[in-house]
């Protein structure tokens, strides 16, 4: 796989690798004392070192019940046809008996595929070792991200009303938890080191996980799904990541459940308008900007603009945020402008030839069927971007949660 790799100076990624040793110490020290005082400190049982829950892999009991139970879920569709269900294909009608399949045909392939020696001859093949290790480096972001998505989906399901709701809650639960064992298989395929996770993701997943009731749907469904909707059509069109696209289509359907939740259960005025929820919101992406920093190298090396990612994620998170009410302390128009100079000055700094850039009108995507997808999940109104259509939808919510309240 040929790239056009993105020139950086070297000096600053190892700057950038020195700082974030640092401050993971100090947080993680600090979380550690607050764990053994028992006031506080991490949330997430969770073992980012090793990328697996802590009590170890424990394969054999995955392989006797996960496993298991999948291949003998059943549709009520194909069981109880008289009752009005629509849940399966007509693939899965004609050719699968849901007794004995848990995926779909083309996820089952795909998995397959990822298991198999022509694969990993594949992924021999078309990259060298630096771009394989890059390529787990970016996609370990997402993959320790699915691990607190399965933690935090599984809380969110008892702070959800209504019996679809709760449906759609164990539905997510179910795929983040596949989410998690087929990536993490398939990033073992490629024979690398996968890393611990920066102490940037730390932070927002760790304070996302302990976001209360609704506002797990921000941390979660908005910023950490909204980022892996956007990672996974961004590598899904590399040689042996096609199973990206499966990833894709499912965090397309996650990161509108607070939509559609929420006009069924419209957040209160409190909710809204509450100051110390939006400092929170916001508190939640500014991670974002050193994450970035931190990751450019390893997506210079895959031809891949890290500023360009970052404009494209936090443009869609804004738009999500928007949609559903989610209001930061200032309008998501100014905040566009805020990350545009950031983002412009570290690209500045860690770049000898940048010149100045609008990133949040950058579109990392590339996949036909995920530009689609996506199309459908970010269209608004007729006649204007989705740039466009959320300042306006931010300004407006701004504006009116600044009147008193009746």
């Amino acid at each position: 796989m040929e790239f056009e790799k993105i020139e950086i100076k070297p000096q600053t990624a190892v700057i950038q690798r020195r700082v974030e040793e640092v401050v993971n110490t100090l947080v993680r020290g600090y979380d550690e004392v607050m764990g053994r005082l028992h006031l506080g400190g991490r949330k997430g049982d969770y073992d980012d070192i090793h990328y697996e829950f802590n009590g170890g892999a424990k394969d054999q009991l995955r392989k006797k019940h996960y496993d298991k139970s999948m291949r003998l879920l059943w549709k009520a569709e194909d069981q109880a046809p008289w009752l009005g269900f629509r849940d399966c294909t007509a693939e899965e009608l004609t050719l699968l008996s849901m007794a004995e399949k848990s995926m779909n045909r083309e996820e089952l392939r795909e998995l397959k595929r990822v298991r198999s020696e022509e694969f990993r001859d594949t992924i021999m093949t078309e990259y060298t070792e630096r771009e394989r290790q890059a390529i787990v480096n970016v996609l370990s972001l997402i993959g320790h991200g699915e691990a607190y998505a399965w933690l935090v989906s599984t809380e969110l399901l008892n702070e959800v009303k209504s019996t679809g709701a709760r449906s759609a809650l164990t539905m997510q639960v179910l795929e983040e938890a596949k989410h998690f064992v087929v990536l993490r298989e398939l990033l073992e395929a490629f024979e690398c080191e996968i890393p611990r996770m920066s102490i940037y993701e730390y932070l927002l997943l760790e304070r996302g996980f302990k976001s209360k009731g609704v506002e797990k749907f921000f941390a979660m469904n908005v910023v950490v799904e909204g980022f892996a909707l956007g990672l996974f059509g961004m590598m899904s069109t590399l040689p042996g990541l096609e199973i990206l696209r499966l990833f894709h289509r499912d965090e397309s359907r996650h990161t509108a459940l607070p939509t559609n939740y929420l006009k069924e259960f419209p957040l209160t005025k409190w909710q809204r308008r509450n100051l110390f929820a939006r400092v929170h919101r916001l508190s939640l992406i500014l991670p974002l900007v050193p994450a970035v920093a931190l990751g450019e190298e390893d997506l210079a090396e895959l031809g891949i603009d890290a500023f360009d990612f970052a404009g494209a994620t936090a443009r869609k998170v804004f738009h999500l945020s928007d949609r559903v009410g989610f209001s930061f302390p200032i309008p998501t128009s100014v905040l566009t402008s805020v990350l545009n100079v950031a983002f412009n000055a570290v690209a500045s700094y860690t770049r000898a030839d940048h010149t100045k850039k609008d990133y949040l009108q950058a579109e990392t995507t590339r996949g036909k069927e995920e530009l689609q997808t996506e199309a459908e999940v970010f269209g608004l109104n007729r006649g204007r971007t989705p740039t466009e259509a959320a300042r306006r939808a931010s300004e407006a919510s701004y504006k009116s949660d600044a009147r008193p309240a009746a």
